[in-house]
């Protein structure tokens, strides 16, 4: 492989896998915010036990995230100078400001909730998590905004065959931040909601945690909905966006080949560019409906533009209807949940249960699969329209060096990764319920500790498993149990 191959497989690879955590800890904030309000609000001690386990999830997934983060800003430097001196000027302003608003923002805090606990009041370390959950999503701003302008540049003039800003604002609100940061951080709570919500699918599988699942599990289905069907609506205003300002990205995302209207949605297909055609399932005038609300809207095929400029199809294609295809899926299985939650019925159906486990996975599928359709399609250009990805990688630095570093990445971040997932499985198999102040389960219908019922049934003599009942779903609790007065306590 020549350089420029192997600098955009390493930049790629230390951005996909970067991109692993960064969502999970913007997801992981607004859980642990909702569990410290409700902590705040009640005073109750396991309540502060579930938000300091919300809290350790996300400082191991900052750690991460914060160490995998730093490479790709000094590879700019070493892989991609051409690019940095070309867009200096503009790129550096985001990135200085990601650094000084919102990560010494989040880091600063952070460090207040891991260590200030018992050091502050109850009302400062609230907002403290508040201000966490705010510097995660500045920092996804700021990065969003650099590369937003990567998309649709704007606000910039060319001096001496270099970018340089012309109108601060123009650059930072240019053509698709608005709808791209709002995708991500819907994306992102997608993530943190499905992830929280496999782990209190597993604690009430395993009979463990019982209260704390049955308090959580609720709230991420609805976080999880909410930000599900969030998504193709962002994702509507997003593709308005690339219809007028990158129509090679569209004519690829669909493979349109010639320009015309009525143009078919596809559902699922592969593409053909030899014949210049999609075999597949089709939604006849879809695609046309879709970005206009009619079929008679004329879409701009690739044969409009020079196949030099054509990003890969089949990658661009197959990104992004893998996403479109999962994102549905999330929505539905939000939807059935929200249903089961709402009917009290969450335990009955175990399968469902059971479903979540694997479900948790494809949040992150679909995430990346959206960065591929985003940046991929962005090719062949690195500032679209302004300069070639072919342009930008440095001409001093040899395939051999930049194969070498790239091997070492690998080996370095397969470490990492397995001593992150090491650290998140033991904290999610310790729980967030420890000692005798913290009983397995204190929900009305299910046995306090040290009295037990007879074998083989519960102690509301129902005959249900444990889990039902610590979910609430016995109709009344029975000898040897705790009242809803005694819960309130």
């Amino acid at each position: 492989m020549d350089a420029l191959t192997l600098a955009r497989l390493q930049f790629g690879f230390t951005v996909g896998f970067h991109f692993l955590f960064a969502p999970l800890s913007i997801g992981l904030s607004l859980i642990l915010v909702i569990a410290e309000h409700r902590y705040y609000k009640s005073g109750r001690l396991t309540d502060k036990q579930a938000a300091d386990f919300w809290l350790k999830l996300l400082v191991a997934t900052v750690a991460i995230g914060v160490a995998t983060g730093i490479p790709m800003e000094f590879s700019f430097g070493t892989n991609w100078s051409n690019y940095s001196r070309f867009v200096g000027d503009v790129f550096g302003f985001p990135l200085a400001a990601e650094g000084l608003l919102a990560f010494f923002l989040e880091s600063t805090f952070i460090g207040v909730l891991i260590f200030g606990r018992k050091r502050v009041s109850r009302g400062f370390y609230y907002a403290s998590a508040w201000l966490v959950l705010i510097g995660a999503h500045l920092s996804a701003l700021w990065i969003l905004i650099a590369n937003s302008w990567q998309q649709t540049p704007a606000g910039y003039k060319i001096v001496n065959g270099k970018a340089e800003l012309d109108n601060v604002w123009a650059a930072i609100i240019n053509h698709s931040t608005v709808g791209r940061v709002l995708h991500t951080i819907f994306a992102s709570w997608t993530i943190g909601a499905f992830f929280a919500a496999a782990i209190c699918a597993y604690y009430i599988l395993k009979g463990r945690h019982l209260d704390f699942a049955h308090r959580a599990l609720p709230i991420a289905l609805t976080v999880g909905l909410v930000s599900t069907v969030m998504m193709p609506i962002i994702g509507d205003i997003q593709a308005r966006t690339v219809v007028d300002h990158q129509p090679a990205k569209l004519a690829a995302m669909e493979g349109v080949f010639h320009t015309g209207s009525d143009q078919p949605a596809n559902i699922i297909g592969w593409v053909d560019e030899s014949a210049q055609k999609v075999i597949g399932l089709k939604f006849p005038g879809g695609l046309s409906l879709l970005i206009s609300g009619r079929t008679s809207q004329s879409v701009t095929g690739l044969n409009a533009f020079p196949k030099r400029d054509w990003p890969p199809l089949q990658t661009v294609f197959q990104s992004y209807h893998l996403m479109v295809s999962l994102g549905v899926l999330l929505i539905l299985v939000a939807l059935l949940g929200i249903y089961y939650a709402w009917r009290k019925r969450l335990a009955y159906h175990r399968w469902f249960l059971y479903l979540l486990l694997p479900v948790a996975i494809l949040p992150w599928i679909a995430t990346e699969s959206g960065w591929v359709t985003a940046e991929v399609g962005r090719q062949p250009w690195v500032v679209y329209g302004l300069m070639r990805t072919s342009q930008a990688a440095s001409p001093s630095v040899s395939a051999t060096q930049i194969g070498l570093t790239l091997t070492l990445f690998v080996l370095l971040y397969a470490l990492l990764f397995l001593a992150y997932v090491w650290v998140m499985v033991g904290i999610i198999r310790k729980g967030p319920q420890q000692g005798a102040a913290a009983p397995a389960s204190v929900r009305p219908g299910v046995p306090a500790p040290g009295r037990a019922s007879s074998p083989g049934r519960t102690a509301s003599g129902h005959g249900l498993p444990s889990s039902l009942e610590a979910l609430g779903q016995t109709p009344a609790p029975g000898p040897g149990t705790l009242s809803p007065r005694e819960v309130s306590r």
